[in-house]
This record gives structure tokens, sequence and C-alpha cells, in this order.
């Protein structure tokens, strides 16, 4: 009689074929997991030690499965963890490059090479997860380490990072979103600014401090206008988080209560987190006049910049079908808020020059940005301070508070604040002139609006759409005369249709051709309205003009065969040149924005457009996202990564396929039905007149 075998309570065994490529949550959920080890031979005790070299899972036909070969047991993965990065850096170089583990059915007696920073790499990510769900003891699938790259990382994506990456703005996240890393007041207890007008959200935000009495939540009411740039300045000694949209739900008790919207920190990828972003987006342009730099009191003067449209037509083609007219309405919402940040912010002073018509990246703001950590600007200040003999601190209160004036200070915190406006902060190209320039990627972006705007009027509207809030439509064309009058025409005094729409798009074309293009460098170019003269900074910005479409089929064959090979580098297309960045060194460091950019996809799908194919699908399968994943740094970064590089990684595996089949119903003479299809098609591309 075979002797009977006592096992822990609550043990479970791994079978020899479960799920290997499932979420975390199912992989280490449920209790411990232990293997059924095999008999040991009296050989192993005498330093048998297998060994092979890792397969990815392409190369597992060449042999036969084997559990001991295809299962590793790791106890403990936080204190694997610390002994991974603590003592596997054995040449110094900051790099792990091997360790060796146990397997699961030797119950680690024998052990295997774990190879590569790419498996070890995932090693660390898959302990890191375990430690997560309060796993002991793991056993893991060796085919979670030797996953092929690119599926890994879209799994990870999809069923783990944008997981880390929601917030929502309610009872329920305010404990984790309201934390402020930048507030330097010493307070810490939380406060939410509630626009005017929303009575309902203020009272349920009351009712949260009340149920919540250990967070002291601080719920303020803002006025009816919140960004006068002296009451944003009086915030910064009480800074706090502004409310966003929400949706009003049912609460369980026969009653109604109010949930916030989810979203994405700090992008997008799926439908339902993109329509909530449009939903916030709609929300901040009702109540704070703007779409904002970010959700926090100090960013109430600042907006960011304008991809509204392409959003909301996006997603709008990308709705359920089974209620057309919500969709239609959602979309409605969408295109009147866009049309007022237009007429409110892009084509109004001071972001717009009335003598060029460009637009710029020009907030309004007083004093020092407060957002930035305490010595960001020492060194700019400690002149100032010199020169008054008081300390840093003193010259620094004695400026915000108005007591000293220093208008070269003024402008500096101009183009600073415009700098964070534009997105692109920081970057050589915009440093001491960035409110200054009329940029070739914002009127790129504003030709869009324009195009899109008018062709959803058109074609999802019926060519007439009513405008429901009152605020002042800017002058056409503008011109310095037509700005310094004093009478503007109400957006409710007419309906909308897309004639004036194309016109605007056609008008903005032509100033993009007389300002920015340079026919002899065969590139876009950044203007200065002060200087009246182009700023000859090379930018890939540049390559923004054919997302948007402004470019006809001339310009884009010269920036192709003269321009790009100036940006391309090994991982895609780089900000800017060397020539116009400068030499980096020690004491002049690269700046954020410098390289490498989030540009990647505008330019593919750019590229696509004007049927540059081989040059979109070259660009998109050198972006080495992969490269980054297989390495294992000395300090770990979050899991979840950063947003756009997320939202950025699937576009570029699938671009290659994409822009086949886009060929295909090019070649096909199919004409585009949805509204997004119809406004890349609204113009047409013609050739540009050399200067």
């Amino acid at each position: 009689m075979a002797p009977s075998v006592n096992h822990p309570t609550g043990v479970s065994f791994v079978e020899e074929h479960k799920a290997v490529h499932v979420d975390a949550a199912t992989y280490y959920g449920g209790g411990e997991t232990y293997a059924r080890s095999r008999t040991y031979s009296h050989a192993h005790l005498h330093g048998y030690n297998p060994r092979k070299a890792p397969a990815f899972e392409e190369d597992w036909h060449l042999r036969p499965r084997r559990m001991s070969h295809d299962e590793r047991a790791y106890r403990g993965p936080a204190e694997t963890i610390r002994v991974v990065l603590e003592q596997e850096d054995t040449d110094g170089d900051f790099q792990i490059s091997m360790m060796a583990l146990g397997t699961a059915t030797s119950n680690g007696f024998k052990t295997f090479d774990i190879r590569g920073t790419y498996m070890l790499s995932n090693l660390l990510q898959e302990l890191a997860l375990a430690r997560d769900h309060n796993r002991k003891r793991i056993v893991l699938d060796e085919a979670r380490l030797t996953e092929n790259p690119v599926d890994r990382l879209s799994r990870m994506i999809k069923n783990s990072f944008w997981h880390s990456l929601t917030r929502r703005i309610d009872g329920d996240g305010l404990e984790i979103i309201t934390a402020d890393p930048k507030n330097r007041t010493g307070r810490v207890n939380p406060r939410i600014y509630v626009p005017h007008g929303e009575p309902a959200m203020a009272e349920y935000y009351r009712k949260v401090a009340r149920e919540k009495p250990h967070m002291n939540l601080d719920v303020q009411v803002l006025p009816e206008k919140p960004d006068d740039p002296q009451y944003v300045k009086s915030l910064n000694s009480k800074p706090g988080i502004l409310a966003l949209a929400m949706n009003e739900i049912d609460d369980g008790r026969g009653g109604k209560t109010l949930k916030g919207i989810p979203f994405i920190v700090p992008g997008a990828r799926f439908n339902e987190h993109g329509q909530g972003m449009v939903d916030h987006f709609i929300f901040e342009i009702k109540h704070y006049g703007k779409i904002l730099n970010g959700s926090r009191s100090y960013y109430l003067c600042r907006t960011q910049p304008p991809f509204l449209t392409d959003m909301a037509l996006q997603i709008y083609n990308q709705l359920d079908r089974s209620d057309l007219e919500a969709n239609r309405q959602w979309l409605k919402r969408a295109i009147q808020a866009a049309i007022k940040e237009y007429h409110t912010i892009w084509v109004a002073e001071p972001r717009i020059d009335p003598k060029t018509g460009l637009s710029r990246y020009r907030p309004d703001g007083i004093g020092i940005p407060p957002e930035t950590e305490a010595t960001h600007f020492t060194h700019i200040l400690e002149p100032f301070a010199e020169k008054y003999g008081i300390s840093v601190l003193e010259f620094s209160e004695k400026y915000n508070d108005g007591t000293l004036h220093e208008p070269e200070l003024d402008e500096y915190f101009l183009h600073d604040r415009a700098v964070r406006e534009s997105g692109h902060d920081t970057t050589y190209r915009f440093e001491k002139r960035c409110a200054n320039l009329g940029t070739i990627d914002l009127q790129a972006l504003l030709y869009k609006y324009e195009v899109d705007i008018g062709t959803a009027i058109r074609e999802v509207f019926d060519d007439e759409l009513e405008l429901e809030e009152e605020f002042p439509l800017a002058p056409f064309p503008p011109s310095v005369e037509a700005y310094a009058g004093k009478t503007r025409e109400s957006s409710r005094s007419r309906a909308q249709c897309s004639d004036e729409w194309f016109d605007r798009a056609e008008f903005r074309k032509e100033m993009i051709d007389r300002y920015l293009w340079n026919e002899s460098k065969g590139l876009y170019f950044d203007y200065d309205t002060v200087k009246e003269q182009q700023i000859l900074y090379e930018s890939v910005t540049a390559f923004w003009a054919l997302w948007a479409g402004c470019a006809s089929e001339e310009q884009c064959w010269k920036l192709v065969t003269q321009s790009l090979k100036k940006f391309e580098v090994l991982g895609g297309v780089v900000s800017g040149t060397e020539e116009s960045r400068g030499k980096i060194s020690l004491d002049r460091p690269n700046r954020q924005w410098d390289y490498p950019p989030p540009h990647q996809i505008m330019i593919w799908v750019g590229l696509e457009r004007y049927g540059y194919l081989e040059e979109a699908q070259r660009l998109a399968m050198t972006t080495a996202f992969v490269d980054f994943n297989g390495v294992v740094p000395e300090k770990m970064v979050p899991r979840e990564g950063f947003g756009w590089m997320n939202s950025a990684y699937q576009p570029e595996v699938f671009f290659g396929a994409a822009a086949n089949a886009e060929a295909a119903l090019l070649n096909a003479n199919l004409p585009a039905t949805d509204p997004l299809g119809l406004a890349m098609e609204a113009l047409s591309v013609s050739p540009v007149q050399a200067s």
C-alpha cells in the first residue's frame, strides 16, 4: 500500500497545460500554487545542473515540451526583486545580464539560466505583479518570459497599464487624485474647485466632505469668469484640483448621485476612455473657457494644443450604431464646444496676431508659474535679487505681489508659459520667444479644426448648426483694423454653415504658404510675429502639415525628398536637427522635447495620406519601443509607462497592415463615407507657387 502524502491545506498544484498568456489577476489570483515534484536521482546530488538557452515562442517546435524546462519556481517575489536588483549587476554596467533560478518540478533543486535583458526585464515585471497580488510563492511559466515582445507589450497595455493610468474625479477617486506634488504651500489637505453654474456638483462634493471627514476636503465654487489672471494668481496660495464632467447615476437606494467620467493620464487609447476625455474637454470649454493644460487651479489661464475635432470625429466613427441620434447629439456638443474654443481662444487676442492672421501660444498669467519646483527659476531670479540687494525668496514674493516691477522678467515668464501651453516643454526651439511665434504645428492643427468643423456641419448636420452658448465671433478675414473694432457678431445671431469654415481653412493655408513655407529649403518654419521673420530652426513639426492636409503635393515631395532625412534616426524621427538645436553637453543638456518626440504617428499618417507608404512603414517599423523594454535599469520606472507611448505602441505595430489596406481602398477608388474621411478629402491638394 502506497504511503499517504500530506500537503498543506489550501494548496493547489499547477497543471501540465494551463493558460499562460492571461492577465495578471487571472494568472496570479487564487491561492498559492505548487508543482508536483519528480523523483531525484543520486546523480543530481553530485552537481547535475542542466542548462539551455531560452527560445522564443516561435522556436518551441524545435524541441519537445517538458514541464521541467517550461516552468520555473520563484519563491518570495519581493525578496527575489531585491536580490535581482542588488546582486545581479555583476559587471557594474547598471544592467543585468544573467541569473540562475530553480525549476518548479525539482522544487528549486535544478537551476536554469535566465539570460538577456529582455527575459530579465520580464522576470522583474512578473515578480512585481505577483507581489501586487500578495503572492508569497509563484510558479511562473517560462513562456511568459520568452513571449513575443510585440504580443507581450500589447497584452500588458490592454490588461494592466491602462488600468493604472485611469483616473476619475469623484468621491471615490479624490483621495488618489488630489495629492499634488507641485503644492509648495505646506497645506496637504485636498481642495476642489467646482465651476460656477453647477450647484448639484457643488452639493455632491460637500456631501463627500461630510461623509469622509478624514479627508478634510475643502469645497470651493469658482466665479463666473474663473480665468481672470489676477484671480488665478490669488489661488497660488490655495491650490486645488478642478472638477471635471460627471454622469448622473442611480445611487442604489432609489435616488440619484453623480459619478466621475473615467479618463486616462496623460493619454487615451480605448474608445470609452477617449469619449470620456472629449466629454471632459466639452465641460472645460463650457465652464473654464478652454481645454486646460491640467486640472489644477494654477492652469486656469493656460490651454493646450487643439486636437478636439480630430478626437471627436475619430470616436464618433467608432460609436455603437444602435442609437444614431444619440451619437449625433454627442458630436454636436463636441463641435459646438470646438467652435467656441476656436473663436474665444485661438483666433482671439492675445493669441492671434491680427496683422498676419497667424495664431500663437500666448497665455495670460501673472508672476512666477507656481507649479514648478521651488528652485526651478533660481538662476533666472538671482541677478534681479542681487540688483535689489535681497534674497531670491524675498524678491520672488515682492515680484509676485506686484511690489517690484521687472518688464524683462514679465517677458521671460510670458514665453515660459507659452512653452508649457504648446506641449513642447521644454525645447531650445522656443527658448525666450515662444509667445511671439506663429508655429507650423499650431497652424496645421487649426487648419484641421477648420476643415473638420466644416465637414461635420455639411455631412452630419445638413449644413446648418445652431450654437447654444453666447460668445463673440472673431472677425474674418483677420486684420488689424477689424480687431481694433469694439463690436463683435454674436454666436447666436445666425447658424453656422460649412462654407465659412472651408473659407477659413483656405485663408489659413494661404498664410501658412506666405509666412511659414520656405521654398529653397523645402521645409516649413515658425514665424516670429514681432520680428516679422521666419525662425530658421528645423523642426519635425513641419510634417504636421501632411497630417492636417494643408501641404500641396509639391510641398510634400520636397518635405520627403529634401528634409525627412534630416530628422530620421534609429528609432524614428527626432524633434529638431543638431544644426538647429546645437551640440549637447553636460553644460548644455538635452531638453525633454528635443529627443525623442511623440510626433511619430502624425508623421506616419501624413506620409500615408500623400501616398508615401514605403516611407511611412519604414518609420513605423524603426520606432524602437521594444528596445527600451529589454533594458533593466538599476532604478525601476513605473510599470505602466507613459500614456502617449502606450497610445502610440499598437498603431506602430499594426501601421504597415493598415497602410496596405488603405492603399487597396485607394486603388479601388472607393470614396470615403465617414465624417473623418470626408474631412481628410474636403479640400483638394494643389501645387504651390514658388515664391
